[in-house]
Parts: structure tokens; sequence; C-alpha cells
């Protein structure tokens, strides 16, 4: 497999020169996981890093390789199709001084009582 030395950028990980595996285009991922251990032996710290453009060239504006910056955020993110279904979003707090139910129907069927129905 080739890999490449990629300088890191903040967190943890700040000024630090790794090799990263390349996949199969020839570019590295674009979320770096990192998992570190607890101390305590709890479940690990996973550090998350994103790849970004190190830079480009001043007459043509050309890529001239990755870096990767530290997303404090620490959520690693998932693949994105255009199919999947979006993030669900939280449920807004009722109002507890509203007794009103939105969208209610009112009944349409009066109270009949079984004995006036067979009179």
């Amino acid at each position: 497999m080739k890999s490449e030395d990629t300088p890191f950028e903040g967190g943890p990980l700040d000024g630090r020169v790794l090799p990263v595996l390349l996949g199969p285009t020839g570019h590295p991922p674009k979320v770096y996981r990192v998992p570190v251990p607890a101390a305590d032996g709890g479940p690990p710290t996973l550090l998350v890093y994103r790849r970004v453009q190190a830079g480009a060239s001043s007459r043509l504006g050309l890529h001239q390789g990755w870096k990767y910056e530290y997303d404090l955020t620490g959520r690693a993110g998932r693949l994105r199709w255009p199919w999947s279904k979006p993030d669900p979003a939280p449920d807004p707090a009722p109002d507890p001084a509203s007794d009103a139910t939105p969208y209610a129907r009112p009944d349409a069927t009066p109270d009949v009582k079984p004995e006036d129905t067979h009179g």
C-alpha cells in the first residue's frame, strides 16, 4: 500500500507528520480518526481530523498536497449519499401553557345512545 507523510494541525497531534495510507484514488481519507485509550480503562476517546488542502501554487493555483486539521466537534460523520435520510432534528419542547392540540379534528358524529337508533 502507498502512504504519504501528512502534517496534522491543532489538537493533541499538532505539529506531527504521520504516514497516512492513500486510497485507490491516491488521496488520503477525508476524515482521520485516532482512538486514544482512556487511562482508567474506560471507553477510548476519539480524536477526529478533517482533510483540507495544504496550499496552492501562486501562478496557476495548482493543488500542493493535503493536511489534517483538528475537528473540535469530535463527530466522525458518515457517508452522505443522495438517497440518505437527513439527520433527525430534535423535537421542539411542547408549550405547557397551551392546552389546544394542533391539527385536531372535531368529532363529526354527535353522541347517540343505542336506544335512540332502534326506535
